[in-house]
């Protein structure tokens, strides 16, 4: 008889399994999570299925090893075990690596800490007093609440808890482990929609009845209550006890998005994001795989987690650049959503009030399903834009804000509203250069200049994170106090607000800020409630934040992204100033913004000018067509990186040299990259076009079992689809 042998899968840079023996009395499944040897060490792995073409198992079992031990988590389901193989076979990245991002045994739940709860016992305390009497009063109704939690709603101390214990008047019990979330309730507060929303809402909601794959883009203006409308489809996922996935761009959206679910649901979601702790990821990690838990909402890595029972999963921002991994497995989270819900066979929907060109695309061709909701919530008006041509009315040298948006914020104030200014820049100053010899200082490790971060008093690099003190002399001539920065970061706008307006409350937002995701939560509320004057931040202002009171909004430099060669620059502009500007006129007061460009005559700011998205998507598109640019053509960038210069270059002329030739593919290149180099490796691009129906995945493999290999610390990087062309 011959032994029983499975595939285990290692979370390594291998792309193939290797071969195990089972041990009698195992059995194992794919998707089993086992403990086998690798050389001399313990590896964790996953049985994995065989591939329909690959060939008769030909193995010499004598040089085989054992399965070690089948760990007690739950299998991995099978729709992520094809996703897996899926995104390995697109992106080309080695399935190892894949199965790494899903893989998360070691995050295993510490056993639940025990919870006291406490009772009334009916006999009545030995000792009165106010707070005693407070906390009797509470407790009266029989039923038993967590010690701080009695407390909490009497308004006494844990310790006139503990009194009462020791009085006979209380009496303690072990309560149950707390769940990793509590189970939502689908009709806990269900909201009055208007008719648009309503039509909306049902149609998401049978989706999710129909337990097919479809995709829905829902295509809202800022502000016309997008997230009350998808809750529909949540809500009915909740209703059949199944299970639904939110995705979200950003981390500090999340306290604002949990609140709103709590209010709807009378709960909150799970949350799956790098804020939470291990042990809390392990508890809601097992409550995913067993379905206790239904609703998560998290960041892209959210994707990876092993759903008994998905239902619906939700892309909100779709179109947010953040969806975008660009170190290590490169791929797109929203894309591989789609994947992901097709393989499972479940709707997903897509929300923006500015989609993707992708997905505009694809709501055109008829392949995704188009939900308008054309108007705000409650008759809002979108707030309109008026350019300020920089080249004629632009600020007094040293200054970034034009007199007549400064005339506009001090109206703005004086009516008790809020004012919000946008530019993209984070930190004091861009570039820090000396003014007796000129010297710029650069990164020591990168080809960038160091961004000035007067807050924290230091110089930073924003793409390697390399630090240094502002230097007193410079470093090249020695002047003393020479050295001055050049160009407005949102620190140095703040600086010029308290200087305009000098009684108006301000704060920067910006995801830099000493402080972290607590103190971003809490500014964000102080914002919300109107306790700040004027606001200063970069695109974290874009995105999902409701601030009732914001009046005004002014772009303080709109060109900023238009000019590095970016094909998706035009679009990303676009987006970002709409969803800015969107951020006025939610509450009562009707908001207005104020575009400051040096290019008024541009497409892009004539559309937003004119309120006309659908010029812009239409000259977009069109541009995109001619160019055979994405969607309309395929794209793959090759980074070839080595830590000395004429290596990366080398290697990538003769990695040019051995590109397979196919009818209508183009290799361009190689260039050095516009960033040529990175955290002290030069970096050297190819770019590979293609047509919109070619199997770019395929070519890409062949060219690589034909190229020459990277030798001594020679990288190549390969991006299928890529976002970033730095």
């Amino acid at each position: 008889m011959n032994p029983a042998i499975v595939d285990v899968l290692l979370p390594l840079g291998l792309d193939a399994p290797y071969s195990y023996l089972v041990p009698d009395g195992l059995e194992l499944q794919p998707g089993d999570l086992v403990q086998v040897p690798l050389g001399a060490r313990g590896v964790v792995g996953c049985v994995w299925p065989r591939r329909e073409d690959a060939g008769e198992r030909v193995v010499d079992t004598a040089k085989l090893k054992s399965v070690k031990a089948r760990l007690t988590h739950k299998a991995l389901p099978p729709d992520l075990i094809r996703l897996i193989d899926w995104m390995a076979d697109y992106t080309l990245a080695p399935r190892g690596m894949v199965l790494r991002m899903a893989l998360r045994h070691e995050e295993n739940p510490a056993p639940p800490r025990e919870r006291v709860g406490v009772r009334a016992t009916g006999r009545v305390p030995e000792r009165a007093t106010a707070a005693r009497n407070r906390l009797m009063a509470v407790m009266a109704d029989g039923f038993v609440r967590a010690k701080n939690d009695a407390a909490r709603e009497a308004g006494v101390s844990p310790s006139v808890v503990d009194g009462l214990v020791d009085d006979g008047a209380l009496e303690t019990l072990v309560l149950p482990p707390a769940p990793a979330a509590e189970r939502p309730d689908a009709d806990h507060a269900v909201p009055t929609l208007s008719e648009a929303q309503a039509e909306a809402g049902e149609a998401l909601r049978a989706a999710v009845e129909r337990r097919g794959f479809s995709v829905h883009l829902l295509d809202g203006v800022t502000g016309s209550g997008k997230t009350e409308v998808y809750f529909e489809a949540v809500a009915q996922a909740v209703r059949e006890g199944r299970q639904a996935l939110i995705l979200l761009p950003e981390i500090a959206l999340t306290q604002v998005f949990l609140d709103r679910f709590t209010k709807r649901f009378g709960v909150a979601p799970a949350e799956w994001h790098s804020g939470v702790s291990t042990r809390r990821r392990g508890r809601i990690l097992e409550g995913v795989a067993s379905g206790a838990v239904q609703v998560v909402a998290g960041a892209r890595s959210a994707l990876f987690l092993p759903f008994q029972d998905l239902a619906l999963t939700i892309v909100d921002e779709e179109h947010d650049p953040a969806y975008k991994q660009e170190d290590g497995v490169a791929y797109h989270a929203r894309d591989m959503a789609v994947v992901r819900s097709r393989l499972v066979g479940a709707p997903i929907i897509l929300a923006s009030a500015t989609p993707s060109i992708e997905t505009e695309v694809n709501a055109r061709r008829g392949r995704y399903q188009r939900l308008a909701l054309p108007l705000r919530f409650g008759g809002a008006k979108v707030p309109g834009l008026l350019p300020i041509d920089l080249r004629r009315d632009g600020p007094p040298r040293g200054r970034w804000i034009a007199p007549r948006l400064e005339a506009e914020i001090n109206q703005t104030l004086e009516d008790k509203g809020q004012a919000l200014l946008f530019l993209n820049r984070r930190g004091y100053a861009p570039l820090t250069l000396c003014r007796a010899c000129g010297v710029r200082i650069k990164c020591p490790s990168c080809s960038a200049w160091l961004v000035e971060h007067r807050f924290r008093r230091r110089l930073s690099c924003h793409h390697c994170g390399y630090q240094a003190p502002v230097p007193e002399n410079c470093p090249a001539c020695g002047e003393k106090d020479s050295m001055v920065p050049c160009g407005p970061g949102v620190e140095r706008l703040q600086e010029e607000v308290q200087t305009l307006f000098p009684n108006a409350r301000s704060l920067v937002l910006s995801s830099d800020m000493a402080g972290g995701m607590e103190r971003m939560r809490a500014e964000l509320e102080a914002v919300a409630k109107g306790e700040v004057d004027v606001v200063v931040g970069t695109q974290l202002v874009a995105k999902g934040h409701n601030f009732p009171g914001l009046a005004l909004v002014g772009v303080v430099d709109a060109d900023v992204g238009l000019g590095h060669g970016d094909p998706r620059a035009a679009e990303r502009t676009f987006q970002l100033v709409h969803q800015v500007a969107g951020r006025a006129g939610r509450g009562a007061t009707e908001g207005r913004g104020f575009i400051q460009t040096h290019m008024p005559e541009h497409p892009v700011m004539q559309a937003l000018v004119k309120g006309d998205r659908a010029a812009f998507y239409e000259t977009e598109i069109a541009a995109r067509e001619e160019a055979v640019l994405p969607p309309f053509g395929r794209l793959a960038s090759l980074v070839i990186s080595a830590t000395e210069g004429p290596v990366a270059e080398g290697h990538a002329r003769r990695l040019a040299a051995s590109a397979p030739r196919a009818e209508g593919v183009r290799v361009l290149g190689p260039a050095e990259a516009p960033l040529a180099v990175l955290r002290g490796r030069h970096r050297w691009r190819l770019l590979v076009r293609a047509p919109r129906g070619f199997d770019l995945s395929s070519y890409l493999r062949a060219w690589r079992a034909v190229a020459p290999r990277p030798t001594g610390n020679t990288k190549v990087a390969i991006d299928v689809d890529p976002m970033s062309f730095l």
